[in-house]
């Protein structure tokens, strides 16, 4: 009964993911009043999301995964050199305004390291790899933001923002998560009590996941009514980055020969953004620039969408079995 409720779960995360955000759109446009509450809760709330989600992958695997470097340098390469250019090509056509700009380039610069894991697995793609590099785009998105943002907007940016939001979202969000992950894991091979901790917790990543979902949408949802104007001509810049990096996802995993799990995983690591961690970030930056959470979670809406067609579309015809 367990087994039958789990996979009930799994094969129904889109379904739950798709009610948070009814829920959060319903809250967040109905109830504006909370959204400081649930402002607060976004950064535990994806700490909790994260840490469950590594505890999925054995690290065993990841072991194993983390040593195929012929995935890990098409990952760090599509997210750190294509994808730069392919947003510096795609800014010219964003509203000029530094908030907008900003926004567009923290999220669509970084990428993702929490739902990409459950978008690649319900695409069939190969769950353990973009888990295994997940701790290192994660680094290297911390230490090349800042040079991207000075590049693409000058110097000047680097005097509004501080880099001390980026290492402690590094701490809470990745350091923190994956190591009590591993501890768990250790633990539980020899303790029959974290055994069922860890069983217990196998409850949680679809759940947690929704959650995060509502938090974040409905706490910034009156943010984006109130900009609705500005952010509109961001939302066709969101789509074609969408397209574009599928396409250029699909012809790398065939310049590197990749199976169909890896290239379906390469494909999901160059679209999917790190719009959840880039918010308390976002969060954190001084008022000239209250219009960026926004502009952040605005693309979070787009690739929800987006996911919502990938799914399919990749493990389908994109990237079929071979």
């Amino acid at each position: 009964m367990t087994r039958l409720s789990k996979q009930w779960l799994e094969h129904n995360q889109l379904g739950v993911a798709a009610v948070a955000v009814l829920m959060a759109i319903l809250v967040g446009l109905g109830t504006p009043a909370v959204s400081p509450f649930l402002e607060r809760a976004i950064t535990p709330v994806l700490a909790v999301l994260l840490y469950v989600t590594f505890l999925e992958v054995p690290f065993v695997r990841i072991r194993q995964a983390a040593r195929d470097k012929q995935f890990m340098l098409g990952a760090l390469g599509m997210n750190f050199l294509v994808v730069p250019l392919v947003v510096f090509g795609l800014s010219h056509f964003l509203p000029q305004h530094p908030a907008v700009l900003l926004g567009a380039f923290m999220v669509l610069l970084t990428p993702c390291i929490d739902y990409v894991i459950t978008f690649t697995a319900l695409a069939d793609g190969n769950a353990e790899q973009i888990t295994a590099v997940t701790p290192l785009l994660m680094v290297v998105q911390i230490l090349l933001l800042p040079g991207y943002l000075w590049l693409f907007m000058g110097p000047q940016i680097a005097v509004d923002i501080e880099a001390s939001p980026f290492i402690e979202a590094f701490g809470a969000l990745i350091a923190l998560p994956l190591t009590l992950a591993w501890v768990t894991e250790f633990v539980a091979g020899r303790s029959a009590r974290c055994n069922r901790w860890e069983r217990a917790m196998g409850w949680l990543p679809v759940p947690m996941l929704g959650t995060t979902l509502f938090v974040v949408i409905a706490s910034q949802l009156p943010r984006v009514r109130e900009s609705l104007d500005a952010l509109l001509p961001v939302i066709p810049v969101y789509v074609a980055f969408l397209c574009i990096m599928t396409l250029l996802g699909r012809l790398a995993a065939d310049v590197f020969r990749m199976d169909a799990g890896e290239s379906r995983a390469l494909v999901f690591t160059g679209v999917t953004r790190n719009s959840l961690v880039v918010l308390p970030l976002a969060l954190a930056l001084p008022p000239a620039f209250a219009l960026t959470p926004a502009v952040v979670v605005t693309q979070t809406l787009v690739e929800l969408t987006g996911m919502v067609v990938l799914i399919r579309v990749v493990p389908r015809w994109l990237v079929p079995h071979q």
